[in-house]
């Protein structure tokens, strides 16, 4: 009965809910539900199996206690043609009102087809935000009657390119509901979201094993754009007394190319790789070789590279990529000897898109990874888009070059990471490495 008494839910709807198997809310629809049949803008955050998709299509069919018109009253974005169809099966799961009509929109052979289908009556339309711009343009999808507009797996339409259909779809249409499901928030999103939602209820929803898994001191370094991240590991391998030994992990032989000219230039042959791909460039083909090398002080692991690494022994460990596995990286942070002396901290660099990501690791390790400040003699890089004309007779006097990712100053007054007193005394005692 809790379906029905904490969130107000038609008897029709509580039916179809229990023969489906959902006995119980979970935490995102007993937060959500009861806000959403109020009529509120929510943002919903939530992770993966946190029943994003249920809670809404409830909230959809909740609302029809009317005989349908035929016309689009709601438009539910999703970011994939399989996330349309997904959504579309379980409708058919919990909808037993079949004079309901659902349409799907999403880019294949055919848009006639889906605009006939959508001439032929939809009151319910489920679609990207391509296809459904598309269609709108040529006039085909009414928008004029739509009270409820949700945008679901918002994080992921960032990363697909999305954010101007999206707002252009949520633009034309006049008052209305608005839902907006994601795993993560950042600074993109929420840009991408200004226009059409305002001051929405913030509800989040967080789900951390059971039992957390022994790891490394992390932090989390959360950078704009790969051209900081670049900036960010100069910044820190300048400081040769603390980072004595550092493995930094990329996704591709071909980013490791790009961090070792970056690093080059100032660290010459203090950096190397792990494994090179040419007979000609500096590396390791163990990590125990480079443990044993004094000279050098960093070495670039490339993702593609599957071994297990003995990490122990390595003061800091840097991953300037997420590898697409989480396992790999849950695997390279953990401590595997918690008694041991051994002192070793994992740093992470990770841009918006990538937070997702982190989300998915800090569920399966069971904690926070603590979000550090970024060092305020870090340059940021904008991503400007500079005419070729005007680069040429115009140089920029600010411009960076590989590895120039600091202001100049002394040594001694450069080591200044907003790290706390804490992690400071931890990383001191690595100097003895």
């Amino acid at each position: 009965m809790v379906w029905f008494e904490k969130l107000k839910l038609k008897k029709q709807l509580v039916r179809s809910v229990n023969e489906a198997g959902f006995t119980n809310p979970k935490e995102l629809q007993l937060k959500t539900l009861s806000r959403i049949v109020g009529g509120q803008d929510i943002i919903a955050i939530g992770h993966e199996g946190s029943g994003k998709t249920t809670t809404y299509v409830l909230g959809v069919l909740n609302r029809f206690n009317y005989a349908p018109e035929g016309v689009p009253h709601v438009l539910i974005l999703v970011p994939e043609k399989e996330d349309v169809l997904s959504v579309i099966e379980q409708f058919d799961l919990l909808n037993k009102n079949k004079s309901i009509k659902i349409v799907g929109l999403y880019v294949a052979p055919g848009i006639e087809a889906q605009m006939d289908a959508l001439a032929d009556g939809a009151d319910i339309v489920v679609a990207t935000p391509d296809r459904a711009r598309a269609i709108y343009l040529k006039l085909a999808l009414n928008l004029n009657k739509v009270v409820l507009f949700v945008v679901d797996d918002a994080d992921e339409m960032i990363k697909k390119g999305l954010q101007l259909p999206v707002v252009e779809l949520a633009n034309s249409i006049g008052k209305s509901q608005k839902l907006v499901f994601t795993e993560v928030m950042h600074s993109k999103l929420e840009k991408m979201l200004a226009p059409f939602m305002h001051e929405p209820t913030i509800i989040e929803v967080e789900a951390l094993a059971e039992k957390p898994i022994e790891t490394y001191p992390q932090l989390l370094y959360n950078v704009p754009n790969f051209g900081t991240k670049l900036n960010l590991l100069n910044l820190f391998m300048y400081d040769e007394e603390l980072f004595t030994k550092t493995v930094v992990f990329v996704n591709t032989r071909a980013t490791a190319e790009k961090v070792y000219k970056s690093l080059q230039t100032r660290l010459r042959t203090a950096v190397a790789y792990l494994n090179p791909q040419f007979f000609d460039s500096p590396g390791f083909k163990s990590i125990e070789d480079f443990k044993a090398d004094e000279s050098s002080r960093v070495l670039l692991v490339a993702n593609e590279n599957e071994e297990t690494i003995n990490l122990t022994d390595i003061p800091f460990l840097i991953h300037f990529d997420l590898p697409a596995e989480k396992d790999m990286f849950i695997e390279r942070i953990t401590n595997h000897l918690p008694d041991s002396e051994n002192e070793t901290m994992a740093l992470t660099f990770a841009t918006d898109l990538e937070l997702s990501q982190v989300k998915k690791i800090e569920q399966a390790i069971g904690k926070k990874i603590s979000i550090a400040e970024l060092p305020a003699e870090l340059i940021i890089e904008k991503e400007l888009k500079v005419k070729k004309e005007e680069k040429a007779t115009k140089p920029n006097p600010d411009a960076l070059v590989a590895g120039a990712a600091f202001h100049e100053k002394k040594a001694a007054n450069s080591k200044t990471y907003n790290f706390s007193s804490g992690q400071k005394a931890k990383m001191n005692n690595k100097r003895k490495h």
